[in-house]
């Protein structure tokens, strides 16, 4: 079974983390569960830092550290499992490193067609007429 230290984590091109460079710490989960959940220690922080760790390219880095910041840091007690937390913990730090990969496009502005604009329009109409029959005529009385 290969280990956690063992497994490469890969944000992409030009980024292959290996395991042994996340810093683990381990504690109680919080919430109800007896004396398994006082005593267990199944909660998992897992931290990478980006400016130290070995395996990825440097403009990559850079781009990670403007996006992600200095450290990811992620916390997981999902689940009774230690195992499993640690299981999770690198899933979601790996994903971070891919998503922070991706270029966003930059939003075109758009202005609302002919026909939203007629719609909205017409519910104002519609909501002021609504408004204006339930008003008493004071002059009338």
């Amino acid at each position: 079974m290969v280990g956690f230290d063992d497994r490469i984590l890969s944000g992409g091109p030009g980024c292959s983390v290996p395991g042994s460079e996340i810093s683990w710490r381990f504690g109680p989960s919080g919430g109800p569960g007896g004396q398994h959940a006082n005593r267990a220690h199944t909660r998992v922080e897992a931290e990478l830092d980006l400016t130290r760790t070995r395996g990825i390219e440097d403009e990559v880095r850079e781009l990670l550290v403007r996006r992600l910041g200095q450290t990811v840091r992620v916390v997981v007690d999902r689940t009774r499992s230690q195992d499993r937390n640690r299981e999770l913990a690198l899933r979601q730090i790996e994903q971070r490193l891919q998503e922070a990969r991706v270029e966003r496009r930059a939003r075109r502005p758009t202005k609302p067609g002919r026909g939203a604009v007629q719609r909205r329009l017409t519910a104002k109409k519609q909501k002021s007429q609504r408004k204006s029959d339930r008003r008493r005529d004071w002059r009338a009385e």
